[in-house]
């Protein structure tokens, strides 16, 4: 329907059409400037016995009550599409989408991976998933750190201690040693510096076994984690395989003019641009990250060509990205231009404890287990407590404007009252048991002659997931998602479903509704338990 009503309008209507706040004011409000009067008159005309009433509203606002046979129309396709409901293929092509590649999570191997970098997984998974619901083709990476003086850290504690055999919290603990080390000891440091070298040089076969052992353990957490959050990447790359070719890259650009020399490093000169001056091979010859950026643009457009790049990261990371893209604009615009990176705050508790073995961040291993624990005491099933779990961080997570810092109340997440994962799982389960209660039986009836409030919110769902998609903004869906499960247990509270006047049209708006909320948690990669 909205498409419809924004062809009316024509392109300068992007973004003026909006679902009311107030049931009462209609199902769209449109915003057209001046001419209200002759908009509403075409709107008329366009919408015609699909509308109910089209009515100027104030200054500048046309708005639309559809008529009771459209939005039974809207609640019938929910029910009749099931899985298919709410997807579109409005980004199927370029420029807008087509092959889209998208970056996330990004934890560094030989450390462990921290709630920022879990922030960012939910965040790129539920991007990820959006884009793919609207038709593109969509291939996910992350980028980790395997090479570089933090990995040295950990493989100069592992070798203090010679320690040959490890798992992932002994890695991290082996990093915050070596760390430690680093910073209060010139001695080790420069034990430090050595190794990272020899590491980059890769000739020392004991010292490059151990740093593969570490790699690869580093890797089987994360996976670990990844499963639990519901991402599966197409490809691990790594600070190894980009090395060489962003060595090549700043050189090359350092014969064109691009980069420069200052104190025997190789620079970016930003400030011309309006960004930061940034080192790209420091002054012993070695990359920095924003080196091994731009070898990574390259590599992604070999191994994966795209139309799109999207690269998540943490807003601590925003300055820095300008100038990488400022840069890479320089080397290979077309590159650049294709790329954009989208930023995302910081997850503090409540409580307003940040403790862990490094003494500043918790692990994402250790938050997603406390959260699980505390999931346990209200649900005995261990499979039911990981999801509804798992569905209490994505939300809170989601909830926010993926730039927002967010407050984590582990009470608040968990609770069944209302604005949580757990409250929209719990909506959900409800509508499936009645489902199953229900006669198999189908039958022809007259729908009542004023629709449920909660059908004016089904017919919504595609255009809430496109423009979600559009603006990378699952904040969009996930109040959209709470608005409609409040609505649902209204309705639940209100109506007799089965056995009541009406019965068919209730069953059939039970599984709109279910088709809704399960569609929409598994865009957000909230898992939808069978029971709660």
């Amino acid at each position: 329907m909205e498409e419809r009503i924004r062809k009316a309008l024509g392109s300068e209507s992007a973004g003026a059409i909006r679902r009311p706040p107030d049931p009462a004011h209609g199902d769209y409000a449109v915003f057209v400037g001046k001419e209200a009067e002759a908009v509403a008159k075409t709107l008329k005309d366009v919408l015609g016995a699909d509308a109910e009433h089209v009515e100027v509203a104030g200054p500048g606002f046309v708005n639309i009550t559809l008529s009771r046979e459209a939005v039974s129309f809207a609640v019938a396709e929910a029910d009749a599409k099931g899985e298919e409901w709410g997807r579109g293929n409005d980004m199927a092509a370029p420029p807008t989408g087509g092959r889209v590649m998208i970056e996330y999570g990004n934890p560094n191997a030989f450390k462990e991976m921290h709630i920022g970098h879990m922030m960012g997984t939910i965040i790129g998974e539920a991007f990820s998933r959006l884009i793919e619901s609207r038709g593109a083709t969509v291939a996910r990476d992350t980028f980790g750190g395997d090479v570089g003086p933090n990995v040295a850290k950990a493989l100069w504690a592992l070798q203090k201690d010679a320690v040959i055999d490890f798992d992932a919290k002994e890695l991290g603990e082996a990093y915050a040693k070596g760390a430690k080390a680093y910073e209060e000891d010139a001695s080790a440091k420069g034990e430090i510096d050595t190794l990272s070298k020899a590491v980059y040089a890769g000739k020392d076969v004991a010292l490059m076994s151990l740093w593969e052992r570490g790699r690869e353990v580093s890797m089987q957490e994360f996976r670990r984690t990844w499963s639990l959050l519901g991402t599966k990447y197409d490809f691990e790359l790594f600070d190894s395989d980009t090395t060489e070719a962003g060595m090549r890259i700043v050189q090359d650009g350092l014969a064109k003019g691009i980069f420069k020399k200052s104190d025997g490093a190789i620079i970016y000169d930003g400030e011309a641009k309006g960004v930061h001056t940034m080192v790209f091979i420091t002054s012993h010859d070695t990359p920095t990250y924003e080196a091994k950026d731009l070898g990574l643009a390259f590599l992604r457009e070999e191994r994966w060509p795209s139309d799109r790049v999207i690269i998540v990261t943490g807003n601590e990371q925003a300055g820095r990205f300008k100038t990488v893209l400022a840069a890479l604009h320089d080397v290979a615009p077309l590159l650049a231009q294709k790329t954009a990176h989208v930023a995302h705050g910081f997850m503090r508790l409540a409580s307003g404890k940040m403790s862990s073995r490094e003494g500043n961040v918790i692990t994402a291993s250790d938050f997603i287990t406390d959260v699980i624990k505390k999931a346990s005491e209200k649900n005995e099933d261990p499979l039911v407590a990981e999801e509804v779990a798992i569905g209490a961080i994505k939300y809170m997570i989601l909830r926010q404007a993926s730039g927002s810092d967010i407050t984590f109340d582990p009470e608040k997440s968990l609770s069944l009252e209302g604005d949580s994962g757990p409250y929209l799982q719990y909506a959900l389960v409800r509508a499936k048991s009645v489902l199953e209660k229900a006669s198999k039986q189908a039958r022809i009836e007259t729908p009542p002659e004023v629709p449920y409030l909660i059908e004016r919110d089904i017919l919504h769902f595609p255009e809430i997931v496109a423009r979600a998609a559009h603006e990378l903004a699952p904040n969009l869906l996930t109040t959209y998602l709470t608005e409609l499960a409040a609505e649902w247990n209204s309705f639940y509270a209100k109506e007799k479903i089965i056995g009541g006047e009406h019965e068919a049209h209730k069953l059939m708006l039970a599984r709109a509704f279910v088709n809704t909320m399960q569609n929409g948690l598994k865009l957000l990669g909230i898992p939808t338990p069978e029971k709660m």
